[in-house]
């Protein structure tokens, strides 16, 4: 491992610890040439599915692309990136259990877009906007008179 403050290789492991769920392990390191720590993540590689894009081109899955996306649509909103992260490893985990090699793009957009309904309406609809790409201003008013009738529908019973 590379020291990030002097490049060099030699190191030492002064504390390791198991994350939660148990398959990243936290390491504490020293840097034996300028004496400075710095922490590492060790995490289990997991064969992930292909997605399959609208249109017909497939790519891995990237968890950077999806936390990315979550991150823009939750910008300036209290939603902590503990919290993004998490979903996100719900979402790795889920699709690895599935055991597909190929999952639609769809899947992955409409599990994101269900989430962030559930955490808060503004992050909702900036995902939305971008994910079910609306053709005219009409589309999208829709989609926001969905929201409000489902509010009003949960506080009035």
């Amino acid at each position: 491992m590379i020291c990030p403050y002097c490049t060099q290789i030699d190191n030492k492991v002064i504390d390791s610890r198991l994350s939660k769920d148990a398959r990243t392990i936290r390491r504490r390191r020293e840097c034996i040439a300028c004496g400075r720590r710095f922490t590492t993540y060790e995490k289990l590689e997991d064969i992930l599915p292909m997605v399959v894009k609208k249109d017909g081109r497939r790519e891995p899955f990237s968890r950077e692309k999806i936390i990315s996306g979550i991150r823009k649509a939750c910008q300036k909103l209290p939603i902590s990136v503990a919290r993004i992260e998490e979903f996100v490893d719900s979402l790795e985990t889920h699709f690895q259990d599935l055991g597909k090699k190929e999952i639609d793009s769809s899947e992955v957009g409409e599990r994101v877009i269900r989430k962030l309904k559930e955490w808060d309406e503004v992050a909702y609809v900036r995902f939305a906007s971008v994910y079910r790409q609306f053709k005219d201003i009409k589309e999208f008013m829709s989609e926001l008179e969905e929201i409000l009738k489902a509010k009003q529908e949960k506080s009035n019973p």
